[in-house]
């Protein structure tokens, strides 16, 4: 993968697999590999209703924990 996708879904799906194959260990290596900031994808994940989730290391739908 070359570039992180715009789409909202393929972003979140395309963020959380590579995070679970352990191709990176963490958002912040993920996002340093493609030039992007961490917190400028969970802002702009967040209007689209998914939120990071720190101990599962993926991004989930808003509400789906509560």
């Amino acid at each position: 993968m070359d570039f992180l996708p715009q789409d909202p879904a393929i972003l979140v799906s395309s963020v959380n697999m590579l995070l679970r194959d352990e191709e990176f260990d963490s958002l912040e290596s993920l996002c340093y590999a493609f030039n992007r900031e961490p917190q400028e994808i969970k802002d702009y994940l967040m209007k689209h209703d998914f939120v990071w989730s720190e101990p599962q290391k993926q991004f989930r739908p808003t509400g789906y924990d509560e």
